[in-house]
């Protein structure tokens, strides 16, 4: 090449951007692993935090309650809020005797005097207002019953996924089934739910949901509901897994023999 000649240099052919790496599931916004990957840890590997999940009753298994153990466990709930689990139970044969034994028909015969013998019946814990929710809820149940076949069919055919609106059927048309003893409702007859409880609440907060530390507002609960509803899409897990998952992956770290003792369907 002459003295004289210019030298013209190709612009080197610029790098392709290196592909980003697909995201995990885990660490997606809300994405239910890491929760249940930090649930297993706590629990001292997966297969303890599976035997730890309560049972979910099939719709077929539901439908089968019958109108009076539905009742009874609706005054259980309403007892129990508010006040020691043990207690009520250790007095519930006495309960079964004073109500006798929870049939709905046959408590919508009584007279008044029978409800506010109640009140001095020391077989119960003898809370007025409670014993009176009794009393309307065994017409909530009779009604329901005469419009769904039984109370327990009722509860089988509502999907899932409206908890929040089964809870607002419950809280208008019941006695005392509002907030947590509805829910708790739910979760003691085997109905597939979700338990908005400390635990539960804190875990959702974790993940950025914009929720209240009290969540009762029908905003809120739409929002939490909409979250198990992704959960459950993604994991085909039932609600009742995911709430107790959520539950043990975050706050005090109970041992399973304490949540055992506590029972099945405490979150």
């Amino acid at each position: 090449m002459g003295s004289g000649s210019v030298v013209v240099r190709r612009p080197s052919k610029p790098l392709a951007p290196k592909p980003r790496a697909p995201k995990s599931r885990s660490s997606r916004p809300g994405s239910f692993d890491a929760i249940r990957a930090r649930a297993a840890k706590r629990k001292g590997g997966d297969a303890a935090l599976l035997a730890l999940l309560p049972k979910v009753a099939s719709a077929r298994t539901l439908a089968k309650l019958t109108d009076d153990r539905a009742l009874a466990q609706i005054a259980q709930r309403i007892f129990s809020a508010g006040f020691v689990w043990r207690v009520v139970e250790s007095k519930w044969p006495g309960f079964e005797a004073a109500f006798l034994g929870f049939a709905p028909k046959r408590l919508l015969f009584q007279p008044d005097e029978f409800w506010s013998d109640l009140a001095a019946d020391a077989r119960i814990i003898r809370n007025p207002q409670k014993i009176k929710a009794v009393r309307e809820n065994a017409q909530f149940v009779s009604d329901i019953s005469r419009e769904h076949g039984s109370f327990g069919k009722f509860l089988a055919d509502w999907p899932a996924d409206d908890q929040v609106g089964l809870l607002a059927v419950m809280d208008k048309r019941g006695a005392r089934l509002g907030g947590r003893s509805g829910q708790y409702l739910l979760r003691f007859v085997g109905k597939d739910t979700f338990v908005t409880s400390h635990d539960v609440v804190a875990c959702l907060r974790d993940t950025g949901l914009d929720i209240s530390e009290h969540p009762t507002s029908q905003r809120d609960l739409a929002r939490i509901q909409e979250r198990f509803n992704a959960w459950a899409a993604e994991t085909g897990l039932p609600y009742t897994h995911l709430s107790r998952i959520c539950a043990m992956s975050i706050g005090e770290n109970h041992d399973a023999d304490t949540i055992r003792r506590r029972g099945g369907a405490e979150e």
